[in-house]
């Protein structure tokens, strides 16, 4: 009886480990997402993708969504791996009279 609680006590433990990792490389790849749109804004400041675009980095892929109006930029990038999900939002304000663009706001969202 014993060792069957410290096997499934283990098993919670390596179990929770390795979700824990897998959320942050989700969070990475989400963060390479808003990278790569904030090289696009800058590349061209008018850059919008509504319905979406991917990226792969090793680590697995994210679909980053962007979105403009009044100056500002909306970027939206998803990503999973291994079941783990993460999102991070971010918004950019673009001048553009300039093409300048400077990050407003960077959140992880649940």
């Amino acid at each position: 009886m014993i060792g069957a609680t410290v096997a499934v006590v283990a098993a919670t433990f390596i179990d929770s480990g390795y979700g824990l990792q897998a959320s942050n490389q989700a969070e990475s790849v989400a963060s390479a997402g808003v990278n790569d749109a904030y090289l696009q804004l800058v590349r061209n400041s008018a850059f919008s993708s509504p319905g979406g675009y991917s990226i792969t980095v090793p680590n697995g892929s994210a679909t980053v969504v962007v979105t403009q109006g009044s100056g500002l930029a909306s970027v939206l990038s998803t990503a999973t791996v291994s079941g783990r999900t993460r999102k991070i939002s971010a918004a950019f304000s673009v001048s553009t009279s300039t093409g300048q663009v400077i990050l407003a706001l960077w959140q992880d969202v649940q």
